[in-house]
């Protein structure tokens, strides 16, 4: 960089001007000295991401770390960029060993790579300040590699990442390697994290112009690349907009789109907690009896798969009564009563409401299961003359379908016939429902997907939550019982996969215990079309 500056002197008498105009020419050469070499860092890390991914689409990290290494002693200036990409040759080289199955190298070389990973993502740190962008991502190669072996520097990583971060945002307009961080402490499911940054991500842009529609744009955009956090973060920008700006009619529109693609569903994005959410405002704005009947519907299947079962059974309930032809009334008055009798363990509603579906003369699904929880209450009640007229009943009523019903029915009367005692299982379910004081907090029963067609497999699984046991392994058991579809389920198994013949609701119940005792109790619904 020769750049000369001259001055003339034109008389004696100004000597001191000309050395002032001499001290503000070497200010600006040093000034144009600074933009040139920001200039050249910023070519050279664009050359650089040319290059990665040219060497990386072969594998050829140990290739491309070697060109780095002699670049570095041409290019002295881009030390710090040089460095992030070494640490990233290292860190995205050791991934693709895991995923390629590559142990020879990986255990051989694997701890060569990550300790040049961590010394030359420290010294690119090290050589850069808070406003520039190569720190951020150094920063988090370093959080990335603690965090995936879980040691003990991965929480002071983390919060070195958060500060840099939020300190480059304060000082910066260019926003992205805000966003690239929040988007990768989001896929290793740093909500609260992620949602910081993408606040501050999604203020910034606000104080630019952006418009109404660029925003909803955004929005949709992370939300099919399942990106909710940034999605929801967007929406909610959105939203405030447009209350302040729209007629209510378009505010409940849009409000009511939103809901419907945030609903749970078996398949694809889904967040039931920021659905509710919306539906709430939806009510707030407009009243509890603003939505349509599909609409109310699926708010109050959003609740129940979001385990909100009081909530879910009042908006089932509201919607009987607003529309009480609906197609799916049965279905509906049905997981009422369920959700009554074994949730809320309030069995005179459930029996209540299984007696309404019971006394219906056309035999269906919802009708047939009702008089099974009937007979099931009243034998369990030890009213065994009741119950064994209920599952005559069933079986009567229901010839040659309901087979998986009818079956249960059979299991009952046969019990009924010998000593009258419930199914082992069937009856700690019972006790713990009706009985206990077991809250459903300490088993998470999950089946996936939850509306299936006859013959297709769902996977029914249990988490449970135990307390400490230092480094002694719990034994536990599973107590599966209900409507459990085409397998038997062994007390070994927390989860297994099924398939059911016939439609309808199919409750599936589960009791975990250890040598101590009952953990907890627990039971989910899947509907089979």
């Amino acid at each position: 960089m020769g750049y000369k500056i001259q001055f003339r002197s034109q008389a004696k008498g100004r000597r001191s001007q000309v050395a002032g105009l001499k001290r503000i020419g070497t200010a600006l050469l040093a000034g144009i000295c600074c933009v040139v070499l920001i200039a050249s860092s910023l070519f050279c890390q664009e050359e650089l991401e040319t290059l990665k991914d040219k060497y990386f689409s072969e594998h050829n990290y140990n290739g491309f770390v070697e060109y780095l290494k002699n670049l570095e002693k041409k290019e002295p200036p881009a030390a710090a960029e040089i460095s992030y990409y070494i640490a990233l040759s290292r860190y995205s080289q050791l991934k693709y060993l895991e995923e390629s199955q590559g142990w020879d190298e990986y255990f051989s070389q694997g701890n060569n790579y990550r300790e040049e990973l961590t010394v030359e993502a420290g010294k690119a740190a090290s050589l850069t300040s808070s406003w520039n962008s190569i720190n951020l991502y150094s920063k988090t190669l370093l959080w990335q590699l603690h965090k995936d072996q879980e040691d003990v520097f991965a929480e002071d990583a983390l919060k070195s990442l958060m500060d840099s971060a939020e300190e480059y945002a304060a000082k910066k307009g260019d926003l992205g390697p805000v966003k690239y961080i929040a988007d990768k402490l989001y896929s290793y499911g740093l909500k609260a994290e992620s949602k910081k940054l993408y606040n501050i991500y999604v203020e910034k842009l606000l104080k630019t112009e952006s418009k109404d529609e660029e925003l909803k744009k955004a929005a949709e955009e992370a939300f099919k690349v399942e990106n909710l956090s940034l999605s929801v973060t967007f929406y909610d920008a959105y939203i405030s907009r447009l209350t302040k700006s729209s007629s209510l009619e378009k505010l409940t529109l849009e409000l009511t789109a939103i809901a419907q693609d945030f609903a749970y569903k078996d398949k694809g994005a889904n967040d039931p907690d920021y659905a509710e959410k919306i539906f709430g405002k939806i009510e707030e704005l407009t009243g509890v009896d603003a939505l349509a009947e599909e609409t109310a519907y699926l708010r109050a299947y959003n609740l129940e798969k979001s385990r909100l079962y009081s909530e879910s059974l009042a908006q089932y309930t509201r919607l009987l009564e607003r529309f009480p032809g609906i197609g799916q009334a049965d279905k509906i008055l049905f997981k009422c009563g369920i959700i009554s009798t074994y949730v809320l363990r309030d069995p005179e509603r459930g029996e209540a409401l299984f007696e309404k579906l019971a006394a219906k003369p056309a035999a269906d699904p919802y009708v047939i299961s009702s008089i099974y929880q009937l007979g099931l209450l009243r034998q369990w009640k030890k009213d065994f003359a009741k119950a064994k007229e209920y599952y005559q009943r069933l079986i009567q009523l229901a010839g040659k379908e309901f087979g998986d019903t009818r079956q249960l029915a059979e299991q009952r009367l046969k019990e009924l016939e010998k000593d009258a005692e419930l199914e082992y299982n069937l009856k700690a379910f019972l006790d713990a429902s009706l009985a206990g004081s077991f809250d459903m907090t300490k088993v998470d029963l999950i089946s996936r997907p939850y509306i299936i067609s006859k013959a297709a497999d769902t996977r029914i699984s249990a988490n449970t939550f135990l307390p400490e046991s230092g480094c002694m392994s719990i034994e536990t058991n599973y107590l599966w019982s209900g409507h459990l579809g085409s397998t038997v389920a062994a007390v070994n198994q927390p989860e297994f996969t099924t398939s059911y013949s016939y439609p309808g609701t199919k409750e599936i119940n589960l009791v975990v215990v250890t040598p101590s005792g009952i953990i907890d109790r627990s039971i989910d619904l899947v509907d089979v079309d």
